[in-house]
């Protein structure tokens, strides 16, 4: 039985997955969820935190969008059979300009986070883009909206230096991303007309082919 721990995007629960099902005769799934940093915590520590919750040797990771990022760290103080990213970035040459002009100037910490309540803004920073008619699935899926967890997370976003590439790391990314584009991203497994949201509007696709990549 191979293990599959499965991290959401920022602000997002667990809850994004719930649609993805792997074969139960080979997989087991686990479902991890954002806690609340502590003040000034590194992103280093909160992996190796979260790193307290892998219950099992040997087991997969697959993290969305931020999680993409969590658990590229987490990689880095255990060992894991196999790491997937969705949605997210392997290095910070792959971040946005918007990001990495964030970086610089600090601009990131102007940011109303503390609207956090307000749907619309807070999908607009998860998912990339607007909530139109999807507020109330919207609602379901970006529970965390504590104020501290938000800024700590855009400013580790931005500010994200990883040492190395994780040996054997897998990316899947979506050809329409609006967070992280496609275009400054190399070597992916590329999703047709994917966008960021896709493991939550793609689930078919990740069923039909996330065993696969797995166990390649």
């Amino acid at each position: 039985m191979i293990h599959v721990y499965f991290m959401p995007g920022m602000a997002a629960n667990s809850s994004i997955f719930k649609h993805i099902a792997l074969p139960e005769n080979k997989f087991a799934q686990h479902l991890l969820e954002w806690f609340i940093p502590e003040k000034n915590m590194s992103l280093e520590a909160y992996a190796k935190k979260m790193n307290e919750n892998i219950c099992h040797e040997n087991a997969v990771l697959i993290g969305v969008s931020f999680g993409g990022m969590l658990v590229q760290e987490m990689a880095r103080f255990k060992s894991f059979r196999k790491v997937v990213i969705i949605s997210s970035v392997k290095n910070a040459s792959e971040l946005p300009n918007r990001m990495i002009f964030a970086k610089y100037t600090k601009v990131h910490r102007l940011l109303p986070t503390g609207l956090v309540n307000n749907m619309e803004l807070l999908a607009k920073y998860a998912f990339g883009e607007s909530v139109n008619k999807r507020l109330a699935l919207y609602k379901e899926y970006l529970s965390i909206r504590d104020k501290y967890y938000i800024d700590w997370s855009i400013d580790k976003i931005v500010n994200w230096k990883p040492v190395e590439v994780i040996p054997g790391l897998v990316h899947i990314q979506g050809e329409k991303d609006a967070v992280f584009p496609i275009d400054k991203i190399k070597d992916c497994i590329k999703v047709k007309s994917g966008t960021h949201t896709m493991i939550i509007h793609r689930a078919k696709w990740f069923n039909e082919h996330l065993p696969t990549i797995i166990l390649e």
